[in-house]
């Protein structure tokens, strides 16, 4: 009889077992999104403003240099491109109707500079490896190059990062002789800091 009873107390349960309803199991799903910041390229240039080139003319010639500080800062991992030219299609000094020449000597050819004219120099390269200021000397071989018009820059500098105040000097000078009237010679000069692709 106890025997019986088990048996029938296991059929019971298992009845009962079946009878009851399953756990259901949530379902789940998972997906990745990337978030892109895209960053723009920025830059930033400055200059000294004004270059003064204080000339006493002799007969023979007098020759005065200054130079202009740069100052480039970039994001731009390819690093940027800095170029000059004159602001516009002349490249002379002018004081009214008197005028200074550009230099024919040119950045890929450097030459002393001539007399009745103006240019820059960049130390290195083609031009000499340093300068220095020159106050009404009458003879230097040091070389110079005219400034270009803005239909044809030449480029000073090409870097390939990040800059953040990075220096570039440039020197002006001019010469001249008393067959120049006196005056203030002027012109402008545009400098164009270009990030790199």
């Amino acid at each position: 009889m106890k025997k019986f009873s088990k048996i029938r107390l296991f059929a019971l349960a298992s009845i009962v077992a079946a009878a009851s309803p399953m756990a259901v199991l949530a379902a789940t799903d998972s997906d990745n999104t990337v978030i892109n910041a895209n960053l723009g390229s920025t830059i930033s240039l400055t200059t000294s403003g004004t270059v003064t080139l204080n000339v006493t003319p002799v007969s023979g010639g007098s020759q005065t240099s200054a130079s202009d500080s740069l100052s480039v800062s970039t994001n731009n991992t390819s690093g940027y491109n800095l170029t000059l030219a004159n602001n516009d299609t002349t490249t002379s000094l002018q004081s009214g109707a008197n005028t200074i020449g550009a230099h024919a000597g040119t950045h890929a050819s450097p030459t002393a500079l001539a007399n009745n004219s103006w240019g820059y120099a960049i130390p290195g390269g083609n031009f000499d490896a340093s300068y220095s200021a020159l106050t009404n000397v009458t003879s230097s071989s040091t070389k110079w190059a005219g400034v270009p018009s803005s239909s044809s820059p030449n480029t000073l500098k090409t870097t390939a990062s990040t800059a953040s105040g990075d220096s570039t000097t440039v020197w002006y000078s001019v010469k001249a002789d008393t067959t120049k009237p006196n005056g203030t010679y002027t012109d402008t000069v545009t400098y164009t800091a270009t990030t790199n692709p």
